[in-house]
Protein backbone atom coordinates (compact mmCIF):
# COMPACT_ATOMS: atom_id res chain seq x y z
CA UNK A 1 0.00 0.00 0.00
CA UNK A 2 1.06 3.22 -0.71
CA UNK A 3 0.56 6.62 0.53
CA UNK A 4 -1.77 7.62 -2.38
CA UNK A 5 -3.46 4.59 -1.96
CA UNK A 6 -3.74 5.28 1.98
CA UNK A 7 -4.58 8.56 2.20
CA UNK A 8 -6.77 8.90 -0.97
CA UNK A 9 -4.70 11.78 -2.77
CA UNK A 10 -0.96 11.77 -4.05
CA UNK A 11 1.54 14.32 -2.80
CA UNK A 12 3.92 15.42 -5.38
CA UNK A 13 7.32 17.11 -5.48
CA UNK A 14 6.65 19.63 -8.21
CA UNK A 15 8.96 22.40 -8.44
CA UNK A 16 12.14 22.85 -6.51
CA UNK A 17 15.06 25.42 -6.08
CA UNK A 18 18.89 24.93 -4.86
CA UNK A 19 21.05 27.17 -3.94
CA UNK A 20 25.29 26.67 -3.83
CA UNK A 21 26.51 25.15 -0.74
CA UNK A 22 29.67 27.09 1.14
CA UNK A 23 30.89 30.06 2.68
CA UNK A 24 28.71 32.19 0.89
CA UNK A 25 29.41 35.52 2.13
CA UNK A 26 27.27 38.12 0.30
CA UNK A 27 23.86 36.17 0.86
CA UNK A 28 21.87 36.61 3.95
CA UNK A 29 19.39 34.50 5.57
CA UNK A 30 16.64 36.27 3.58
CA UNK A 31 18.37 36.26 0.33
CA UNK A 32 18.68 32.75 0.41
CA UNK A 33 15.22 31.96 1.23
CA UNK A 34 13.73 34.35 -1.49
CA UNK A 35 16.26 33.27 -4.08
CA UNK A 36 15.46 29.19 -3.42
CA UNK A 37 11.42 30.49 -2.91
CA UNK A 38 10.88 32.01 -5.95
CA UNK A 39 13.23 29.44 -8.12
CA UNK A 40 10.81 26.74 -6.64
CA UNK A 41 7.67 28.41 -7.29
CA UNK A 42 8.78 29.08 -10.81
CA UNK A 43 9.95 25.63 -11.70
CA UNK A 44 6.59 24.72 -10.11
CA UNK A 45 4.71 26.25 -13.23
CA UNK A 46 2.36 27.84 -9.92
CA UNK A 47 2.27 31.60 -9.71
CA UNK A 48 2.85 33.50 -5.84
CA UNK A 49 -0.41 33.40 -5.26
CA UNK A 50 -0.90 29.79 -6.04
CA UNK A 51 0.79 28.77 -2.53
CA UNK A 52 -1.74 28.28 -0.10
CA UNK A 53 0.94 27.25 2.71
CA UNK A 54 4.64 27.90 3.91
CA UNK A 55 7.03 26.14 5.98
CA UNK A 56 10.46 26.61 6.68
CA UNK A 57 12.89 24.72 8.15
CA UNK A 58 15.69 26.20 10.51
CA UNK A 59 17.93 25.50 13.50
CA UNK A 60 19.41 28.88 14.21
CA UNK A 61 19.99 27.81 17.53
CA UNK A 62 21.69 31.38 18.00
CA UNK A 63 23.52 31.78 15.27
CA UNK A 64 21.91 34.27 14.05
CA UNK A 65 19.76 37.03 16.07
CA UNK A 66 16.77 36.86 14.36
CA UNK A 67 14.86 33.96 16.11
CA UNK A 68 11.46 34.89 13.67
CA UNK A 69 12.34 34.10 10.15
CA UNK A 70 8.97 32.03 8.99
CA UNK A 71 7.72 35.31 6.85
CA UNK A 72 11.12 36.13 5.03
CA UNK A 73 9.48 33.56 2.23
CA UNK A 74 6.76 36.49 1.60
CA UNK A 75 9.65 38.76 0.36
CA UNK A 76 9.24 37.05 -2.82
CA UNK A 77 6.13 38.69 -3.67
CA UNK A 78 3.31 40.69 -2.65
CA UNK A 79 0.88 38.02 -3.89
CA UNK A 80 2.14 36.13 -0.49
CA UNK A 81 0.67 38.69 1.58
CA UNK A 82 -1.16 36.70 4.19
CA UNK A 83 0.09 33.37 3.26
CA UNK A 84 0.68 31.56 6.31
CA UNK A 85 4.03 30.58 7.17
CA UNK A 86 5.77 28.72 9.89
CA UNK A 87 9.34 27.61 11.13
CA UNK A 88 9.65 24.37 12.17
CA UNK A 89 12.88 23.29 14.17
CA UNK A 90 14.21 19.97 14.97
CA UNK A 91 17.94 20.20 15.23
CA UNK A 92 19.59 19.08 11.87
CA UNK A 93 16.51 17.24 10.94
CA UNK A 94 14.58 21.20 10.33
CA UNK A 95 14.11 20.72 6.62
CA UNK A 96 12.64 17.27 6.94
CA UNK A 97 10.61 18.08 9.60
CA UNK A 98 9.42 21.28 7.31
CA UNK A 99 8.62 18.74 4.52
CA UNK A 100 6.63 16.53 6.82
CA UNK A 101 4.05 19.15 8.08
CA UNK A 102 4.00 20.27 4.15
CA UNK A 103 2.38 17.03 3.55
CA UNK A 104 0.61 16.81 6.28
CA UNK A 105 -1.52 20.23 5.29
CA UNK A 106 -2.07 18.41 1.90
CA UNK A 107 -3.26 15.26 2.95
CA UNK A 108 -5.46 16.62 5.99
CA UNK A 109 -7.13 19.07 3.01
CA UNK A 110 -6.21 22.31 4.51
CA UNK A 111 -3.79 22.99 1.15
CA UNK A 112 -3.27 22.19 -2.26
CA UNK A 113 -0.10 23.48 -2.86
CA UNK A 114 2.66 24.40 -0.32
CA UNK A 115 5.67 25.62 0.02
CA UNK A 116 8.37 23.87 2.06
CA UNK A 117 12.11 25.99 2.45
CA UNK A 118 15.26 24.77 4.12
CA UNK A 119 17.87 27.67 5.12
CA UNK A 120 20.53 28.10 7.02
CA UNK A 121 23.40 31.02 7.76
CA UNK A 122 26.59 29.35 9.54
CA UNK A 123 29.68 30.47 8.29
CA UNK A 124 29.32 34.19 9.49
CA UNK A 125 30.02 33.08 13.04
CA UNK A 126 33.44 31.88 15.33
CA UNK A 127 33.88 28.03 15.74
CA UNK A 128 32.49 28.76 19.15
CA UNK A 129 29.23 29.96 18.41
CA UNK A 130 28.85 27.16 15.82
CA UNK A 131 30.08 24.56 18.23
CA UNK A 132 27.95 26.00 20.98
CA UNK A 133 24.75 25.73 19.08
CA UNK A 134 25.04 22.36 17.35
CA UNK A 135 25.63 21.56 20.64
CA UNK A 136 21.97 22.47 21.93
CA UNK A 137 20.85 20.06 19.99
CA UNK A 138 22.28 17.50 23.04
CA UNK A 139 21.10 16.47 26.37
CA UNK A 140 24.14 16.45 28.17
CA UNK A 141 26.38 18.93 26.58
CA UNK A 142 24.18 21.85 26.03
CA UNK A 143 25.11 24.92 27.28
CA UNK A 144 28.51 23.21 28.06
CA UNK A 145 32.37 24.34 25.99
CA UNK A 146 33.68 22.07 24.67
CA UNK A 147 36.51 21.81 22.06
CA UNK A 148 35.53 18.92 19.92
CA UNK A 149 31.84 19.64 19.69
CA UNK A 150 29.42 17.29 17.70
CA UNK A 151 32.54 15.39 16.56
CA UNK A 152 32.86 14.21 19.47
CA UNK A 153 29.88 13.28 20.22
CA UNK A 154 29.90 10.92 17.61
CA UNK A 155 33.76 10.15 18.21
CA UNK A 156 31.87 8.72 21.25
CA UNK A 157 29.74 6.50 19.07
CA UNK A 158 32.75 5.67 17.10
CA UNK A 159 34.55 4.46 19.59
CA UNK A 160 31.41 2.28 21.28
CA UNK A 161 31.20 0.55 17.17
CA UNK A 162 34.57 0.05 17.70
CA UNK A 163 34.97 -1.40 20.89
CA UNK A 164 32.09 -3.24 19.74
CA UNK A 165 33.16 -4.46 16.40
CA UNK A 166 36.44 -3.70 15.76
CA UNK A 167 38.20 -0.97 13.61
CA UNK A 168 36.26 1.47 11.70
CA UNK A 169 39.50 3.95 10.30
CA UNK A 170 40.27 2.54 6.62
CA UNK A 171 36.31 1.86 6.10
CA UNK A 172 35.75 5.40 7.49
CA UNK A 173 38.76 6.59 5.27
CA UNK A 174 36.60 4.88 1.94
CA UNK A 175 32.85 6.48 2.86
CA UNK A 176 34.84 9.82 3.01
CA UNK A 177 36.39 9.15 -0.33
CA UNK A 178 33.54 8.13 -2.08
CA UNK A 179 31.71 11.16 -0.65
CA UNK A 180 34.08 13.24 -2.14
CA UNK A 181 34.13 11.58 -5.19
CA UNK A 182 30.49 12.11 -6.11
CA UNK A 183 30.78 15.39 -4.84
CA UNK A 184 32.77 16.87 -7.66
CA UNK A 185 29.73 16.20 -9.81
CA UNK A 186 27.76 18.05 -7.89
CA UNK A 187 27.28 21.59 -8.79
CA UNK A 188 25.94 22.85 -5.54
CA UNK A 189 28.59 21.25 -3.23
CA UNK A 190 30.77 22.97 -1.10
CA UNK A 191 33.76 20.63 -1.52
CA UNK A 192 34.97 20.00 -4.93
CA UNK A 193 38.05 18.17 -4.38
CA UNK A 194 38.52 14.58 -5.10
CA UNK A 195 40.80 13.08 -2.18
CA UNK A 196 41.92 9.64 -2.19
CA UNK A 197 41.30 6.63 0.20
CA UNK A 198 44.98 7.11 1.67
CA UNK A 199 44.32 10.84 1.97
CA UNK A 200 41.28 10.32 3.85
CA UNK A 201 42.41 7.24 6.19
CA UNK A 202 45.65 8.91 6.68
CA UNK A 203 45.96 11.47 10.05
CA UNK A 204 48.04 13.99 8.78
CA UNK A 205 48.42 17.82 8.69
CA UNK A 206 46.30 18.67 6.14
CA UNK A 207 44.03 15.87 7.91
CA UNK A 208 43.97 16.36 11.46
CA UNK A 209 42.58 14.49 14.30
CA UNK A 210 39.61 16.04 15.68
CA UNK A 211 38.00 13.77 17.96
CA UNK A 212 39.85 10.39 17.87
CA UNK A 213 38.84 8.43 15.86
CA UNK A 214 37.73 11.57 13.30
CA UNK A 215 39.55 13.31 11.26
CA UNK A 216 38.83 16.49 9.37
CA UNK A 217 37.65 13.89 6.17
CA UNK A 218 35.06 12.07 8.31
CA UNK A 219 33.25 15.63 9.63
CA UNK A 220 30.72 17.65 7.11
CA UNK A 221 31.67 21.04 7.00
CA UNK A 222 30.39 24.09 8.12
CA UNK A 223 27.96 25.98 5.50
CA UNK A 224 25.58 28.34 4.14
CA UNK A 225 23.00 27.56 2.21
CA UNK A 226 18.83 26.83 1.29
CA UNK A 227 16.65 24.53 -0.93
CA UNK A 228 13.10 24.94 -1.21
CA UNK A 229 10.01 22.38 -2.97
CA UNK A 230 7.03 22.95 -3.78
CA UNK A 231 4.13 20.30 -3.15
CA UNK A 232 1.35 19.71 -4.69
CA UNK A 233 -1.58 17.42 -4.67
CA UNK A 234 -1.96 17.20 -8.79
CA UNK A 235 0.85 17.36 -11.44
CA UNK A 236 0.64 21.37 -12.65
CA UNK A 237 0.50 22.65 -15.67
CA UNK A 238 3.39 24.24 -17.08
CA UNK A 239 6.14 22.86 -14.61
CA UNK A 240 9.80 22.80 -15.58
CA UNK A 241 10.23 19.16 -14.99
CA UNK A 242 8.06 16.12 -14.88
CA UNK A 243 6.34 15.85 -10.65
CA UNK A 244 8.29 13.13 -8.05
CA UNK A 245 5.63 11.47 -6.13
CA UNK A 246 5.88 11.21 -2.42
CA UNK A 247 5.73 6.85 -2.00
CA UNK A 248 5.86 6.73 2.37
CA UNK A 249 7.56 8.88 4.85
CA UNK A 250 8.21 8.30 8.67
CA UNK A 251 9.65 9.74 11.49
CA UNK A 252 10.57 8.15 14.62
CA UNK A 253 12.35 9.87 17.49
CA UNK A 254 14.74 8.16 20.29
CA UNK A 255 15.05 9.32 24.02
CA UNK A 256 17.17 12.08 24.35
CA UNK A 257 19.66 11.28 27.25
CA UNK A 258 22.68 8.99 25.73
CA UNK A 259 21.93 6.84 29.00
CA UNK A 260 18.59 5.60 27.07
CA UNK A 261 20.12 5.13 23.40
CA UNK A 262 22.25 2.44 22.18
CA UNK A 263 24.88 4.42 20.45
CA UNK A 264 25.45 2.41 17.74
CA UNK A 265 21.86 1.27 17.34
CA UNK A 266 20.38 4.39 15.83
CA UNK A 267 16.79 2.65 17.22
CA UNK A 268 14.70 5.68 15.32
CA UNK A 269 16.56 5.89 12.23
CA UNK A 270 15.63 1.85 12.44
CA UNK A 271 11.96 2.84 13.01
CA UNK A 272 11.86 5.29 10.48
CA UNK A 273 13.26 3.26 7.80
CA UNK A 274 11.10 0.34 8.31
CA UNK A 275 8.39 2.59 8.48
CA UNK A 276 8.63 4.87 5.57
CA UNK A 277 9.54 1.52 3.30
CA UNK A 278 6.15 -0.21 4.70
CA UNK A 279 3.91 3.09 3.77
CA UNK A 280 5.43 2.64 0.08
CA UNK A 281 5.20 -1.08 0.04
CA UNK A 282 8.58 -1.42 -0.91
CA UNK A 283 11.95 -3.14 0.23
CA UNK A 284 15.91 -1.83 0.27
CA UNK A 285 15.78 -4.09 -2.68
CA UNK A 286 13.40 -2.05 -5.07
CA UNK A 287 15.62 1.31 -4.69
CA UNK A 288 18.02 2.58 -6.83
CA UNK A 289 19.63 5.38 -4.59
CA UNK A 290 19.50 6.56 -1.16
CA UNK A 291 20.72 10.14 0.42
CA UNK A 292 21.33 9.67 3.69
CA UNK A 293 22.47 11.34 6.88
CA UNK A 294 26.28 11.56 6.69
CA UNK A 295 27.35 14.56 9.32
CA UNK A 296 29.97 11.92 10.21
CA UNK A 297 31.24 9.10 8.29
CA UNK A 298 30.29 7.20 11.23
CA UNK A 299 26.89 7.73 10.43
CA UNK A 300 26.95 6.63 7.02
CA UNK A 301 28.56 3.53 8.33
CA UNK A 302 25.63 2.76 10.84
CA UNK A 303 23.06 3.84 8.39
CA UNK A 304 24.24 0.81 5.84
CA UNK A 305 23.32 -1.22 8.63
CA UNK A 306 20.32 0.15 9.23
CA UNK A 307 19.23 -0.18 5.54
CA UNK A 308 19.93 -3.72 5.65
CA UNK A 309 22.76 -3.46 3.28
CA UNK A 310 24.86 -5.53 5.94
CA UNK A 311 24.65 -7.04 9.04
CA UNK A 312 24.86 -4.80 12.27
CA UNK A 313 28.79 -4.87 13.16
CA UNK A 314 29.60 -5.68 9.60
CA UNK A 315 28.72 -2.20 7.60
CA UNK A 316 32.44 -2.03 5.92
CA UNK A 317 31.05 -4.93 3.88
CA UNK A 318 28.83 -2.32 1.76
CA UNK A 319 31.58 -0.40 0.90
CA UNK A 320 34.16 -3.66 0.23
CA UNK A 321 31.77 -5.09 -2.07
CA UNK A 322 30.78 -2.01 -3.86
CA UNK A 323 27.14 -1.91 -2.68
CA UNK A 324 27.34 1.88 -1.96
CA UNK A 325 29.11 3.16 -4.89
CA UNK A 326 27.33 4.42 -8.01
CA UNK A 327 27.56 0.96 -10.12
CA UNK A 328 26.84 -0.72 -6.70
CA UNK A 329 23.63 -2.62 -5.13
CA UNK A 330 22.27 0.82 -4.16
CA UNK A 331 24.16 3.54 -4.45
CA UNK A 332 24.78 6.29 -1.41
CA UNK A 333 25.03 9.99 -1.45
CA UNK A 334 25.56 10.41 -5.27
CA UNK A 335 25.22 14.34 -4.61
CA UNK A 336 28.52 14.11 -2.01
CA UNK A 337 26.23 13.97 0.83
CA UNK A 338 26.97 16.39 3.79
CA UNK A 339 30.30 15.67 3.46
CA UNK A 340 31.17 17.19 0.42
CA UNK A 341 27.77 18.39 -0.46
CA UNK A 342 28.02 20.44 2.84
CA UNK A 343 25.65 21.20 5.94
CA UNK A 344 23.72 24.24 6.51
CA UNK A 345 21.73 22.70 8.75
CA UNK A 346 18.19 23.86 8.33
CA UNK A 347 18.60 23.27 4.71
CA UNK A 348 19.86 19.44 4.79
CA UNK A 349 16.92 17.65 4.50
CA UNK A 350 14.80 19.81 1.85
CA UNK A 351 18.10 19.22 -0.31
CA UNK A 352 18.33 15.53 0.08
CA UNK A 353 14.63 15.66 -1.28
CA UNK A 354 15.38 18.13 -4.05
CA UNK A 355 18.68 15.65 -5.24
CA UNK A 356 16.72 12.91 -5.00
CA UNK A 357 14.14 14.31 -7.17
CA UNK A 358 16.26 15.59 -9.88
CA UNK A 359 17.49 12.01 -10.13
CA UNK A 360 14.08 10.33 -10.30
CA UNK A 361 13.27 13.79 -13.21
CA UNK A 362 16.26 12.98 -15.11
CA UNK A 363 17.50 16.57 -14.49
CA UNK A 364 20.44 15.20 -12.38
CA UNK A 365 23.32 16.30 -14.54
CA UNK A 366 26.64 14.88 -14.04
CA UNK A 367 25.12 13.31 -10.97
CA UNK A 368 21.99 11.06 -12.58
CA UNK A 369 22.43 7.62 -12.08
CA UNK A 370 20.64 6.41 -15.45
CA UNK A 371 17.34 5.21 -14.83
CA UNK A 372 16.76 6.12 -11.44
CA UNK A 373 13.48 5.65 -10.64
CA UNK A 374 12.73 5.50 -6.98
CA UNK A 375 15.15 6.58 -4.06
CA UNK A 376 15.15 7.34 -0.33
CA UNK A 377 15.97 10.18 1.92
CA UNK A 378 17.35 9.95 5.55
CA UNK A 379 17.64 13.04 7.61
CA UNK A 380 18.50 12.98 11.06
CA UNK A 381 18.42 15.83 14.09
CA UNK A 382 20.75 15.17 16.99
CA UNK A 383 22.90 11.84 17.06
CA UNK A 384 20.41 9.52 15.37
CA UNK A 385 17.34 11.45 18.31
CA UNK A 386 14.68 12.58 15.35
CA UNK A 387 14.71 10.79 12.27
CA UNK A 388 12.92 11.33 9.08
CA UNK A 389 12.68 8.99 5.75
CA UNK A 390 11.17 9.46 2.49
CA UNK A 391 10.52 7.38 -0.31
CA UNK A 392 10.11 9.40 -3.68
CA UNK A 393 9.53 7.58 -7.04
CA UNK A 394 9.32 8.90 -10.58
CA UNK A 395 6.11 9.32 -12.00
Amino acid sequence: MSLRERFGTDVLLTGWGHSPFGKLTDETLESLIVQVARDAIDASGLEARDIDEIYLGQFNSGLLPLGFASSLALQVSDDLAGTPATRVENACASGSAALQQGVKSLLAGTAKAVLVIGAEKMTHAPASVVGAALLGADYESAGTESTSGFAGLFATTANAYQDRFGSVSDVLGSIASKNHHNGMANPYAQLHKELSVEFCRTVSDRNPMVADPLRRTDCSPVSDGAAAVVLTTAPVTGAATAPVRLAGFAQANDFLPASKRDPVAFAGSVAAWNGALAMAGVTVDDLDLAEVHDCFTIAELILYEVMGLAPRGKGAIAIEDGSVYRDGRLPVNLSGGLKAKGHPVGATGVSQHVVAAMQLSGTAGEMQLPGARRAAVHNMGGLAVASYVSVVESV
